[in-house]
């Protein structure tokens, strides 16, 4: 961490600064008599939110609505430009996503769209659930269904692994402050071989990495399409990540009753889409768990480096959700059970009777 010389401004300070000298800018631009600044949300990365309020010059026209969005994402931690590129793809595939009405790339800051004040993890229940994720669902396949080859990076076996390890090396070591064993290790390589091997088998579309309640904005009807954030770091990959993603989330946990049928029901919208899912649901509901898994890994990885590397410790109270997850997954199938054995060892969560179903 850098020592600030006392009585000196902090870099947050700083960048604060800079930030109100650009909407300065952009007020003097864009016809406004004042604007208000205020924390919108804070994020998992190294980007902050601040929504202004606008009050518009009486001389000058101004078409700007009353408040909006200021992403600011600080180089060389953060690059806007593939959420300005993205966004623009998501508009081109009728998705509902935050336009882009001013962009300073070097600095780091966007004016955006405002896309409201709730997300879907904010409002959804037991009763509305069904609704919202169906419309979810809808803004899925129409991003799937724009889909094109070597646009966007591939998900491919490099990035999948790069991800996975994360587990090991940030919350075995790390979190657990735990030394695998040559054995241990050499089990979760060969695990992993199996996951992503699985993984990779699955047919490519465009992907967003992070379909989830949180990255989604409540519309005013639970049926109308809800607002897509956090978008930035979108892939060409597995088809079954986005859906994986949607059912079994950071945040926000369901009966597998329900996952189930969310499931099904996407798949079936996908296959009279005609989008490259399995004929048979069985293999694509597969797909989808050793997806989960390969996920759900990583962000046991990516929760324990946020506290530890950025000092964001709430986030590993949802640790035990993916857990959970992990076991739920490793208990169904045969070729996962020695990381259901290796979880015990580790004393991962508790201790499973192994009840492999197929």
């Amino acid at each position: 961490m850098q020592n600030i010389p006392q009585g000196a401004p902090s870099p947050a300070m700083d960048r604060m600064e800079a930030l109100e000298q650009w909407l300065d800018g952009q007020a003097a631009a864009r016809g406004w008599a004042e604007y208000q600044i205020a924390p919108a949300t804070a994020d998992a990365s190294f980007r902050r939110y601040f929504r202004i309020s606008i009050t518009p010059a009486t001389n000058t026209q101004c078409d700007d609505p009353a408040t909006m969005i200021v992403m600011d994402a600080p180089p060389p931690q953060e690059n806007c430009r593939p959420f300005v590129r993205i966004a623009e793809m998501m508009r081109d595939a009728d998705m509902c996503v935050p336009t882009v009405h001013a962009q300073d790339l070097d600095q780091g800051f966007l004016l955006l769209t405002d896309m409201g004040r709730q997300t879907l993890l904010e409002v959804v229940n037991e009763d509305n659930a069904d609704a919202y994720f169906r419309a979810a669902t809808d803004q899925l396949i129409k991003w799937q269904l724009a889909s094109k080859p070597e646009v966007l990076p591939a998900y491919d076996e490099a990035v999948l692994r790069r991800e996975i390890s994360l587990f090991p090396e940030w919350y075995v070591a790390r979190h657990m402050q735990t030394e695998l064993a040559p054995s241990q290790r050499q089990t979760m390589e060969t695990m992993f071989d199996t996951v992503l091997r699985a993984n990779l088998a699955a047919p490519t579309v465009y992907v967003h990495r992070d379909f989830m309640p949180r990255n989604l904005m409540a519309s005013a009807a639970p049926t109308d399409a809800p607002g897509v954030l956090d978008f930035q770091d979108a892939l060409y990959g597995p088809i079954s990540y986005d859906i994986a993603a949607l059912w079994r989330d950071a945040f926000l946990s369901w009966d597998e009753e329900r996952v189930l049928d969310g499931t099904i029901r996407y798949w079936e919208k996908a296959k009279r889409a005609g989008l490259p899912v399995p004929h048979d649901f069985g293999a694509f509901y597969r797909d989808v768990e050793w997806m989960g898994l390969q996920r759900h890994l990583k962000i046991l990885g990516i929760f324990a480096r946020i506290n530890y590397r950025d000092g964001k410790p709430r986030y590993l109270a949802d640790t035990p959700r993916f857990v959970n997850y992990v076991r739920h997954t490793a208990n169904r199938y045969v070729e996962l059970v020695p990381l259901l054995r290796l979880f015990d060892q580790l004393k991962i969560g508790e201790t499973s009777r192994v009840a492999v179903t197929f």
